[in-house]
């Protein structure tokens, strides 16, 4: 009997280690720096409006959010901003790419029980250097038979990972916190998709949910992805 799935993929920040809190962090450290031009709410709506219009140019990843920040302190002063923020906008950069990982609950139990029945794929986008980093210092680069660091996830992308990795998307699987990046694009390449909420999600990265599509299902942590994978591969859970 052909097993439904055979590759599973996992995405990395949010998923399998804190990340997005340090970017939480440095955003509160940047409006306490900018606070006498402006307030905070109104700041932020800068920042992210800076990210969408970079994000063609600088791609995913902190040194990209930095230049955002120094770009948007620019704009909301009006270039008067002090070359002493700047730096120290620089500087949060600098600490948020030696930030230490720290494993998300249930991610090691989990990938130990899968990765002697399955090919596990881990599929994270993002600044090569700094993905290689956290990767490395994650301990978790032996569990995984693959490591994709791509500058995208598209439908295209997942198509041409999971045949590379397994017997395409149809057989496979990706997990993740990002609606736009994780789920979306797998489900159109014709593979599950699998969201696991994080309490922090970059808003660039919400997307409604396809609660009615057959290769959709919710998550509410990894420790819960065991058990769907072997309801998909009895038939209880399927499209």
């Amino acid at each position: 009997m052909t097993r439904p799935l055979t590759t599973i993929g996992f995405d990395a920040d949010d998923t399998l280690w804190h990340n997005e809190r340090f970017f939480a962090l440095t955003q509160d450290h940047f409006a306490e720096l900018l606070s006498d031009h402006t307030d905070k709410d109104h700041l932020m709506e800068r920042l992210l409006a800076s990210e969408r219009r970079n994000l063609p140019h600088y791609g995913f990843g902190i040194k990209g959010f930095t230049l955002s920040m120094i770009e948007t302190a620019i704009d909301v002063t009006e270039g008067r901003v002090p070359a002493t923020v700047i730096a120290q906008v620089l500087a949060a950069g600098r600490e948020m790419l030696s930030h230490p990982i720290e494993l998300l609950p249930h991610v090691q139990s989990t990938l130990d029980a899968l990765k002697d029945d399955y090919q596990l794929v881990l599929i994270t986008k993002g600044d090569l250097m700094d993905q290689e980093r956290k990767v490395a210092q994650s301990d978790l680069r032996d569990v995984f038979d693959a490591i994709e660091i791509v500058s995208q996830k598209t439908a295209v992308e997942y198509s041409e990972i999971f045949a590379r990795h397994g017997h395409g998307a149809q057989r496979g699987l990706m997990v993740g916190n990002s609606m736009a990046s994780d789920v979306l694009p797998m489900i159109a390449a014709g593979g599950w998709g699998v969201f696991v909420p994080h309490g922090l999600t970059w808003a660039i990265e919400h997307r409604e949910a396809p609660d009615n599509h057959a290769r959709f299902a919710e998550i509410k942590n990894l420790g819960a992805l065991t058990g769907l994978i072997a309801a998909i591969q009895e038939g209880r859970h399927s499209d």
